[in-house]
């Protein structure tokens, strides 16, 4: 029997944008089990909490499963991305690329991830041409002044994210 391919997709997903349905479903044809690891990452003011994003990761995920037959987890995690890797057994790290910026931040983080572990390969998706200007931060800044979320994030999503927006203007 075939080792299973175990793919890690880490970010904050504060919110999880269309963009980052985009990589995970494309994730799903590399992989025989994803793992989705929500980090906690105080540095970036998160609009929700810990809990909160790792739920709605879950939600929003849960038909992929169904209809790909590949295996998501979805998992919290507040360590070093290699050791947490390590630890759920993963043989890639899955990065989704939108502009010449993330290229270069990404070469360094792989660079400095193949000096703890030479094992675990890093694999780059392009960002699909209709998402590659979403980011999770900007859809938080549009919703705060009131703008039009609903192309950049699933449905629920941006009714959530409306109501956090409108909760702490209260």
């Amino acid at each position: 029997m075939a080792k299973q391919r175990v793919g890690v997709y880490p970010g904050t997903f504060d919110p999880i944008t269309n963009g980052h349905m985009d990589i995970i479903k494309r994730s799903l044809g590399l992989v025989d089990q994803l793992v989705i690891g929500v980090a906690t990452n105080p540095s970036k003011n998160p609009l929700f909490t810990l809990e909160e994003r790792v739920n709605i990761v879950t939600r929003e995920t849960a038909p992929l499963v169904e209809n790909s037959g590949t295996a998501i987890e979805v998992v919290p995690f507040d360590e070093l991305l290699m050791k947490f890797a390590e630890r759920v057994g993963a043989d890639f790290i899955i990065r989704g690329l939108r502009a010449v910026a993330d290229f270069e931040y990404e070469f360094q983080m792989t660079g400095m991830n193949y000096q703890i572990n030479p094992d675990i390969e890093t694999v780059f998706l392009m960002a699909d041409p209709k998402y590659q200007t979403i980011a999770s931060r900007l859809v938080k800044e549009v919703a705060m002044y009131g703008g039009n979320i609903a192309p950049f994030v699933p449905q629920q999503v941006g009714l959530e994210v409306v109501a956090k927006v409108d909760g702490m203007a209260k």
